[in-house]
């Protein structure tokens, strides 16, 4: 006896179902591993942009006393040459 074409169609259907919602269920899982990396880079990115500014105001503020030091030693220079 031989099957229905039917018989033996659905089953076929059905697997191909089966095997295509595997295949976006991967793709889907492998989006999510992607987008949660990224978002750990996009953290790091952050974390580096926030530590330069913070270095940045760092020197600012290294440079600016220094430049405050220097303008008093030569004012005091000034004052002396003027003495003589």
């Amino acid at each position: 006896m031989t099957k229905e074409p039917g018989d033996m169609i659905l089953p076929m259907l059905r697997e191909m179902r089966k095997e295509t919602r595997e295949g976006f269920e991967e793709v889907r899982n492998e989006f999510v591993d992607v987008r949660k990396r990224l978002d750990k880079l996009d953290e790091g990115q952050k974390n580096f942009r926030n530590a330069l500014s913070a270095d940045s105001l760092m020197s600012k503020f290294v440079i600016g006393d220094f430049e405050e030091r220097l303008a008093a030693l030569e004012r005091k220079f000034d004052d002396i040459m003027k003495a003589k």
